[in-house]
């Protein structure tokens, strides 16, 4: 008896694995952009304070308009692994840990696609297109991968018919310790639930099974640093009036994320050409994540990196392939290997009013204990230097009176700035050149300018300005 010829099943190639999970990471990881935004030092500060103090803060103790008034940190942890990067290896240690978190995510999302398509590459270039605006050394990159293997569990619990084991819900605890964003994470299992009871031959053992994870992960994220508190403050903060002002919650539009509106009209366009077949619960989920992205910029990842996950099936070949097991070795081999080269590698930071480090060096010492006046984006870099700011980009802790006042300031409210600078006792102020109308405001009430550079300017308050 002979064998039956059986049908050869091309396993994915070596270089496009090594390209999608090791060389892009690596790559992107080790670019300046991810130091562009002023929170990522007082991230690091948070961090750093909880390492030396083995406490999460629960006052402010870095500014001098809110210090010792509450403060719920609800990214704590990401902000540990941040300092813990940094007081290891400075720069290269926090470019190292995007680069894992990268990693984890590009895996994923390419070991997913190509169970169902052949060009694995294709859904990677397109999420990063839009990432890329987005890829900053902050908590929500660390939750990027864990959102990628969230809808991966999913999916693989509803090919199997079950809910994911319960002690998967322990993953919504990391998440809800990591960033605020965990509330996705309840969403997007809460709609593989509605598609397992609507789609299943027994829905009474699907609607008990998915009921408990379910209750089981409501109940994981009550496991943080932060307790009741650190569960609702997320859901506080989007009440806040201020939201307009920042850049990653105002709408999305074509000319803020040029890149994210082109690989959506192209996902349009091939969706109507080639029409896939999802679930139609599938389908709400992302039209409800697409409008959640066009409302605020800061949605267009979880958008980005859930459909990544789910319309691969959708474009699927009639026969599957299951990922060789031998590729996480390859994956965690060559992670390791530009991992250890990141981390030896020197990385030159931007500059820019997110990273004035010049600016501050040349801060008088005598100054450095006086109450100041800041640019938002020089409140990180301040506190990562030891000196108290006036604002930074903590916004949901100072609420919406001292941030809406600080952009009123910065567009030249003359009353309002001299009324801050008495309440306070402002003694000099560090702002970036772009910062017209403060730069206006010191100018005209007279202040000394002390040091100039191509980021900003240190001025000192005159004795007889008011």
């Amino acid at each position: 008896m002979t064998a039956e010829p059986t049908a050869e099943r091309p396993h994915p190639s070596i270089i496009s694995l090594v390209i999608a999970v090791l060389l892009i990471p690596a790559v992107l990881g080790s670019s300046q952009m991810i130091f562009n935004d002023g929170d990522v030092s007082w991230h690091i500060a948070t961090g750093l304070w909880i390492l030396d103090h083995r406490a999460i803060p629960q006052v402010d103790p870095f500014s001098f308009t809110w210090g010792g008034k509450p403060w719920v940190p609800i990214e704590w942890l990401a902000e540990l692994f941040y300092a813990t990067a940094y007081r290891v290896a400075s720069y290269p240690g926090v470019a190292a840990l995007v680069t894992a978190a990268l990693v984890g995510l590009h895996a994923a999302v390419f070991l997913n696609a190509r169970r169902w398509v052949r060009m694995a590459l294709l859904p990677i270039v397109a999420m990063d297109l839009v990432l890329i605006p987005m890829l900053l050394a902050r908590p929500h990159v660390l939750t990027w991968a864990l959102l990628a293997w969230w809808c991966w569990l999913m999916m693989r619990a509803r090919e199997r018919d079950r809910a994911p084991p319960l002690p998967a819900a322990l993953l919504m605890t990391l998440w809800a310790n990591l960033h605020g964003g965990y509330v996705f994470g309840l969403a997007i299992a809460a709609a593989f639930g509605l598609e397992a009871l609507v789609a299943s031959d027994d829905k009474a053992r699907a609607f008990r099974q998915w009921l408990a994870f379910g209750l089981a992960c409501a109940a994981a994220v009550f496991i943080n640093g932060n307790g009741i508190e650190g569960v609702f403050h997320p859901l506080r903060f989007t009440r806040l009036e201020m939201l307009p002002l920042i850049d990653e919650w105002k709408p999305s539009s074509p000319a803020k994320t040029p890149y994210a509106f082109g690989v959506l009209a192209l996902i349009v366009a091939l969706i109507a050409w080639k029409r896939p077949r999802l679930h139609w619960v599938r389908w709400l989920l992302l039209t409800a994540l697409l409008g959640a992205a066009l409302l605020q910029v800061r949605h267009q990842s979880t958008l980005t990196i859930v459909a990544a996950m789910l319309l691969p099936a959708g474009f699927a070949r009639a026969s599957r392939e299951a990922p060789d097991p031998s590729w996480k070795w390859v994956i965690a081999g060559g992670a390791a290997i530009l991992l250890g080269i990141r981390v030896s590698m020197p990385i030159e930071l931007p500059q820019n009013d997110a990273n004035p480090w010049k600016l501050i060096a040349a801060i008088p010492p005598e100054l450095r204990s006086q109450p100041v006046l800041n640019g938002y984006s020089m409140g990180g870099p301040l506190i990562l230097s030891g000196i108290r700011p006036y604002v930074d980009g903590r916004g949901d802790m100072y609420g919406d009176n001292l941030v809406v006042g600080f952009s009123r300031i910065s567009k030249g409210d003359a009353k309002l700035f001299e009324e801050t600078v008495t309440r306070w006792n402002i003694r000099w102020a560090i702002v970036p050149n772009d910062s017209i109308g403060l730069v206006r405001l010191l100018e005209a009430a007279r202040w000394r300018r002390i040091h100039r550079d191509k980021v900003g300017a240190i001025y000192v308050r005159q004795p007889s300005a008011s």
